[in-house]
């Protein structure tokens, strides 16, 4: 819901948007306090209730305070009541089962704490895939995005002058590399230097900070690991103009054509 609004309002330029949000609204009670802060600070209120008494008080309530109301789940449910020729239930809270799915993300969420960073390598054997580029290439948040999606991601820094673990010579998951435009990483790396004072980046020993963010420095060091990459075969996302969830997007589809290949393989040889 947050998602959506901020998407959609994203559309309208010099937009100035005071967000309230309300979550698990499960009784008259909850309701009532939404209500009071509507009131208070009166806007377009978008809803996402799906228990009908409580959907009938807020909207007497929006029409009683003039306030514009939206049910966005209505056209959804309405469309996929048509595709399964079965109502909806009603019901609040479904999505939060918990179910296998549910524990399959915790799982994976665990896994990738522990095997952060090149943490653990040993660990590539339940690995659903490995993610390898140079520091502060995304590979750490990207992880945990494909963690909530119930992939046990690893990821493992690419140092100039160390050998990757030997367990990546014929891993048993896909291994893809993570790169990026070198002053974009330079930008970034400035920035986590500004936020954690100049010192050693953890798991990038240095002597000093100067080639951590020196343009030729890092130009060669991103290079080195394109080479790297490609020497073994791994395929590679430039990360530079995409967000989290495009790189994670883009490394399901490498999932995909990973185990396509490896099936067609294992079929031909059978």
């Amino acid at each position: 819901m947050n998602s959506l609004a901020r998407a959609a309002v994203a559309q309208f330029d010099e937009s100035q948007v005071n967000y309230h949000r309300w979550s698990l609204i499960r009784s008259r009670l909850q309701l009532h306090r939404v209500l009071e802060g509507i009131q208070a600070e009166p806007g377009p209120v978008l809803c996402s209730l799906v228990d009908n008494a409580l959907r009938h008080e807020l909207d007497e309530a929006c029409a009683r305070l003039g306030v514009k109301l939206l049910h966005v789940l209505d056209p959804v449910l309405e469309m996929l009541q048509a595709e399964f020729g079965a109502p909806a239930k009603h019901k609040p809270g479904r999505q939060y089962v918990l179910d296998a799915d549910y524990f399959r993300r915790i799982d994976a969420m665990h896994y990738v704490i522990s095997h952060d960073d090149g943490q653990a390598t040993r660990g590539i054997r339940e690995a659903d895939v490995v993610l390898v580029g140079v520091s502060r290439s995304s590979k750490t948040p990207t992880c945990f995005y494909l963690a909530n999606r119930g992939i046990k991601a690893l990821n493992v820094p690419l140092v100039p002058g160390i050998e990757p673990p030997e367990l990546l010579i014929d891993p048993p998951c896909p291994v893809i590399g993570l790169t990026i435009d070198p002053k974009s990483l330079i930008d970034i790396r400035r920035h986590r230097l500004q936020l954690i004072g100049v010192g050693s980046e953890a798991g990038f020993a240095r002597a000093d900070n100067t080639a951590y963010v020196d343009y030729e420095a890092v130009e060669k060091e991103l290079l080195w690991a394109r080479r790297m990459c490609n020497a073994r075969g791994w395929p590679t996302i430039d990360v530079t103009r995409r967000s989290i969830e495009e790189t994670a997007a883009t490394v399901l589809k490498l999932m995909d054509n990973w185990h396509a290949k490896h099936e067609k393989a294992q079929t031909g040889e059978a």
